[in-house]
């Protein structure tokens, strides 16, 4: 997005994309991985695993899988990335860190806390120039290179931590836009410095009339919520008698089909939609075009990724990785099988699991789609909900209140034109206040899981629980033949398995839930 000011101040139109490159992406890839090597050879864990000697080596590619162990997150952290936060140089990337993106929580922490460098940041505006780029094949109108866009994303105002800062990763980025290129992004500092979303909200509807947007990039649950704001305030049908030039909306982090519908009551004519796969971690693709809804993988912008085959060689039933899992380069991927995603990158991560499984539709094209976590995630508006999470907080909320829980499981469901929880516990006391536990269960996600009190306070309207008779799980996991010691009931609830207990819970015990 960094290149809208440059097309702006010389007013060129964007007639095509940037060329093909020249070299295969394979060749990109291992290209990358030299380069990563060779610049963090003199850090701590370059030392570590002797960069130098896999630099020298005839095939570097396969002797650095074969002598740097895979990382989860807690390992990275705890033997590496902690040392960085407490100030020492050189660790993991050449230098100190200068920012730790907050990032959502794990069984162990609150949150992660994610290394950022000048290096990643370069790399993510690389590709967010080529995004921009690749707008031309949206026929959009010359003009609207000339408009504003407005920017969503979390409090520039960060938390300044020994010699570093910290914050939202979309906070970092915005600290970090070309200071020519202010006047075209919307907000402006003043109104991204505020920590609260809610006074944000209501000084950027209180500006609205003044701005002249053609883009809006960000969370599609917060976008939303700031159309819903601006047309409530101004009495207005839609968005577009506001902003006529509306046109292109890029957004990313959650699945945004269910909001579609939703969302496109906002609007007064049609509009794109661009999707993104960012985390704190990196910028590793987008949608290039309107043909389709699949992403490309970026190649050549200082990740190197490694791809584990998602099977029960590779990770366990409940998403840990095994020691002797094999990762594959982008030379070995085929097209319909999940793959774990590893990073190399140029913030000092190394074999690193994001976490994310993602499937190949076009192994040539590097078109590919996110399909879910390697450990079951409850994130319809970006609470990330682990099921870590979900144990930890029921365990907590039983013990206060002695409900005696053995199963639970909870599924998004539609509230008005936002989201809700929906929970069903199995309890010995099924005559407990349904909304006393709902309110102890919220309270204790809210403080387990940073991204969930965020968005507790806006788009995760409502948490429910219906309380149920243990036999109501088991007689569920009897009829699909999975009542045996190795079956577990979900704990996450989605799509057919969500609709086939909801008719299960109508059928059996005439419990209606939405």
């Amino acid at each position: 997005m960094y290149l809208l000011g440059y097309f702006i101040k010389t007013g060129i139109r964007l007639g095509a994309t940037r060329p093909e490159p020249r070299v295969s992406p394979v060749t990109q890839q291992k290209k990358t991985l030299i380069r990563l090597l060779t610049d963090a050879s003199d850090t701590a864990f370059g030392r570590q695993y002797e960069f130098k000697k896999i630099l020298a080596a005839s095939d570097p590619v396969r002797t650095f899988q074969e002598n740097v162990p895979m990382h989860e997150y807690d390992q990275m952290y705890d033997q590496w990335w902690s040392r960085a936060r407490q100030g020492e140089p050189d660790v993991c990337w050449p230098g100190h860190t200068p920012w730790f993106a907050l990032s959502s929580g794990t069984s162990n922490a609150t949150s992660k806390y994610i290394p950022v460098t000048p290096d990643i940041i370069r790399s993510m505006k690389k590709i967010s120039r080529r995004l921009f780029c690749d707008m031309a094949h949206f026929d959009l109108p010359a003009g609207l290179f000339t408009k504003q866009m407005l920017m969503v994303g979390s409090c520039t105002n960060l938390t300044p931590e020994g010699n570093h800062w910290v914050g939202d990763m979309s906070g970092i980025i915005g600290l970090n836009r070309p200071f020519w290129l202010k006047k075209y992004y919307k907000p402006g500092r003043h109104i991204t410095s505020m920590p609260e979303w809610s006074d944000r909200i209501e000084k950027i509807a209180a500006e609205a009339p003044q701005w002249d947007i053609a883009f809006a990039v960000g969370n599609v649950a917060w976008v939303q919520m700031i159309f819903e704001r601006i047309i409530e305030k101004y009495g207005l049908r839609h968005i577009h008698e506001l902003w006529p030039n509306f046109s292109l909306l890029v957004h990313g982090g959650i699945f945004f089909e269910p909001y579609r519908q939703t969302f496109e009551q906002l609007l007064g004519q049609k509009v794109h939609y661009v999707d993104s796969y960012m985390a704190s971690e990196g910028f590793f693709g987008y949608q290039p075009g309107p043909e389709s809804r699949l992403l490309r993988l970026v190649t050549d912008a200082g990740i190197f990724y490694e791809f584990v085959p998602f099977n029960e060689e590779n990770f366990d039933e409940n998403g840990n990785l095994f020691p002797d899992a094999r990762a594959l380069t982008l030379a070995d991927v085929v097209a319909g099988q999940q793959y774990a995603l590893l990073l190399n990158t140029d913030a000092g991560a190394w074999r690193y699991l994001l976490g994310d499984t993602i499937e190949f539709a076009d192994v040539k094209q590097l078109r590919f789609k996110v399909t879910g976590r390697v450990k079951h995630f409850l994130s319809v508006v970006g609470e990330h909900l682990s099921v870590d999470n979900m144990n930890t907080a029921i365990r907590q909320t039983d013990l206060k209140m002695g409900a005696g829980v053995k199963e639970f499981a909870a599924a998004a469901v539609q509230h008005g034109s936002h989201w809700a929880h929906q929970w069903y516990v199995s309890a010995d006391n099924i005559y407990l206040n349904t909304a006393e536990f709902a309110a102890n269960l919220d309270a204790n996600l809210c403080a387990i899981n940073d991204d969930y009190r965020i968005e507790r306070q806006y788009a995760l309207r409502e948490v429910r629980v219906e309380l149920l008779p243990h036999e109501a799980f088991y007689r569920w996991m009897e009829e699909h033949g999975k009542l045996n010691g190795q079956a577990k009931f979900p704990r996450v609830l989605k799509g057919n398995t969500l609709s086939d207990w909801q008719a299960y819970l109508r059928r059996t015990l005439n419990i209606s839930t939405p």
